[in-house]
């Protein structure tokens, strides 16, 4: 067990301190900002197991009752191999440290759960407020795309079920045909990964454990990724530049393309927009995505090692 709890703190301070940092400094990311989506949900999920695992073994350690209920259906052989009965004394304190943690986890993300949806409660006021100054023959509010009369170009989406797609007049009137296009796809981009789930949880990670780079990390590139994912959906359908020249169209009054650091993201991507990096080749991408998944499944093989070395 001592073995098992070594192994799973060496994975886990690992894929939350080094690794992390190395991907922030990679470049490969703005070309497939999908994949690195996935890395970076992979490598959250590498800790979290790690924790939860080492959690479940220590409590076994310490708590006969727990041990009791965990081991219930396995051979006696199975529980001597994990050598409960000889915890260390530092165990009872890693279980504690652990159970904390794991309960400020989940009071970090039911207050992130909550609080976007007062957002969303809020949000959908205002725009019931705004509605009835619509033109006849308009959407409604509760349709898939909202037109709300308003000389400011924007267009954002609102998640939910379903999602809804918001647009002002002011963007139909700067943007041509196509170029709006771009914007909804980019939009519709969004909700279809239901990107709006790996925002809520990058930012409870993050604002629960701020000195732990992983969760650092991770809420700053899910926010940059999921831009240029939505970009890549946009320039798919309607084409490099036209997406490009929708972004300076729609954000231009608001200087798209200034050195400010709020305004930074949108002068990369239009840059990147305009000269696109070379992507990766598809046998690096899988290669990539699978070395990714199978990077969880560490926690598990140290945690049931043991065990499946006692079976018969």
């Amino acid at each position: 067990m001592t073995v098992c709890l070594l192994l799973l703190s060496v994975v886990a301070v690992t894929a939350a301190v080094p690794v992390p940092r190395a991907l922030t400094r990679a470049k490969w990311p703005e070309r497939e900002p999908v994949v690195a989506l996935w890395v970076w949900q992979c490598l959250v999920a590498t800790v979290l197991l790690c924790c939860v695992t080492a959690l479940a073994l220590g409590a076994a350690a310490v708590f006969g009752t727990v041990r009791a209920q965990l081991f219930a259906p396995a051979p006696p052989a199975v529980t001597a191999a994990y050598d409960l009965s000889a915890a260390p004394p530092w165990a009872a304190v890693l279980t504690v440290l652990l159970a904390c943690g794991a309960a400020w986890t989940t009071a970090m993300l039911g207050r992130e759960l909550v609080e976007a949806r007062r957002r969303r409660a809020r949000a959908r006021a205002h725009l019931r407020e705004r509605a009835p100054d619509l033109p006849a023959g308009l959407p409604a509010a509760r349709g898939p795309l909202l037109v709300l009369e308003d000389e400011y170009p924007d267009a954002w989406w609102m998640p939910g079920s379903p999602p809804q797609l918001i647009v002002t007049t002011g963007a139909l009137h700067r943007l041509t045909d196509h170029q709006l296009d771009a914007i909804l796809t980019h939009e519709r981009g969004h909700a279809r990964a239901r990107h709006d789930w790996l925002l809520h949880l990058s930012t409870a990670l993050a604002t629960g454990f701020p000195r732990v780079p992983l969760f650092a990390h991770f809420c700053d590139q899910t926010h940059r990724l999921v831009e240029l994912a939505a970009d890549d959906t946009a320039s798919r359908r309607c084409g490099h530049l036209t997406t490009a020249l929708a972004l300076i169209e729609l954000n231009q009054h608001r200087g798209v393309l200034s050195c400010a650091s709020s305004h930074r993201l949108l002068g990369e991507r239009v840059d990147r927009l305009l000269e696109p990096p070379p992507r990766l080749g598809r046998r690096h991408r899988a290669l990539t995505t699978t070395v990714a998944a199978l990077v969880p499944l560490l926690p598990l093989l140290i945690t049931f090692a043991p065990g499946l070395t006692a079976l018969p």
